[in-house]
């Protein structure tokens, strides 16, 4: 239902675009608000963060607006919220969230095969994977990671996430046809970026040990 609404929002004439239209430094603000949402809580796993950046980063090229402020911003939201949910993971309120069934057990099965392939660099390389990326810092919390190693990979790929994505936007925005379609560009992303969400929400999760 959220994801419906923020799909909404995103394409009304009151969305996204229009905040940012009228106030982009307001834009940006609630950008980075529902980015620290995604990734400092992980019981919200299905915010399409992906589809977001890339339509702040659209309306900037398509506005000439630098886009330095918005990675800056939004990479301290991004970078925030993955260190409260890595907090979060090594307190007790980490291990009730896990007993009340709050974090879906495939959600952790998924994340534990991207650790199993990655190891620690799993908090930087699932910034790009929807779940993963909210998942990855409770579970590395939970796993006692090291805070300063987990640190590492915190920033190094929140920037990188960030950065791809919005400049991604940005050159993409200037193409004339995105310049004249962009809201059917903003749905276009965001349902490619809750497909997975819906794939995992349809399929019959493996039952795992916790």
């Amino acid at each position: 239902m959220f994801s419906v609404g923020l799909l909404a929002w995103l394409s009304n004439d009151q969305g996204l675009m229009m905040t940012l239209s009228h106030n982009w430094l307001l834009g940006i603000a609630v950008v980075s608000a529902i980015i620290f949402c995604e990734t400092g809580l992980v019981v919200l796993p299905f915010l399409p963060g992906d589809s977001l950046l890339f339509a702040t980063g659209a309306f900037l090229g398509v506005s000439g607006i630098s886009p330095v402020v918005a990675i800056l911003l939004i990479s301290l939201a991004a970078i925030t919220g993955d260190s409260i949910n890595f907090m979060i993971g090594r307190s007790r309120f980490g291990q009730l969230l896990l007993t009340r069934g709050w974090v879906k057990k495939h959600h952790l099965a998924k994340t534990r095969d991207f650790f199993d392939r990655y190891g620690g660099p799993t908090v930087t390389v699932g910034r790009f994977v929807p779940i993963v990326r909210t998942v990855a810092p409770f579970m590395a919390g939970l796993s006692g990671m090291d805070s300063r190693r987990f640190a590492t990979y915190n920033v190094v790929g929140a920037v990188v996430w960030c950065t791809v994505l919005i400049l991604a936007g940005v050159w993409l925005g200037k193409v004339p046809w995105v310049k004249d379609h962009l809201s059917w560009v903003s749905i276009g992303i965001v349902l490619v970026s809750i497909l997975p969400v819906l794939g995992h929400l349809i399929a019959k999760p493996k039952p795992i040990e916790i």
